[in-house]
């Protein structure tokens, strides 16, 4: 693996782990959690891009980001409602709002969740298992 892929995937758990802990702050802030889902999936799907040797464009469009991988990854296809969902969490400037419920941070977070364990095996694909002689 490329090590800029590595850094991506650094990256995408950070922010996975950065909505978890917000989701279990008093008070709550559901904004942020899915601002964070958001930005973790984002840079789950640009690790792909990036492994694939395409060019990792500036955009926070999850769903285009999908159309760009499922060609070449069409087990990555059901992926784009949670995207779709996602998306609307994404802010130009960086900087997280306050929109979002308490419900959409949980379904937010379960799909940042989905996107890592789609990504994951892709970039880490099982090593085959030697056979043991005389079986």
């Amino acid at each position: 693996m490329k090590p800029i892929t590595r850094e991506w995937l650094r990256k995408a758990a950070e922010d996975l782990r950065s909505a978890k802990s917000i989701a279990t702050m008093s008070p709550p802030h559901p904004g942020h959690v899915c601002f964070w889902c958001q930005q973790s999936a984002e840079k789950y799907l640009k690790a792909l891009l990036q492994e694939a040797g395409s060019r990792v464009p500036r955009s926070h469009d999850l769903e285009w980001l999908l159309q760009k991988l499922v060609p070449a990854r069409p087990t990555l296809a059901p992926l784009r409602r949670g995207l779709v969902f996602l998306r609307q969490f994404a802010e130009d400037v960086g900087i997280p709002c306050d929109r979002g419920t308490s419900r959409q941070a949980a379904s937010a977070v379960k799909w940042a969740e989905r996107v890592r364990a789609a990504v994951l095996p892709l970039l880490n694909p099982p090593k085959p298992r030697k056979k043991r002689p005389g079986r």
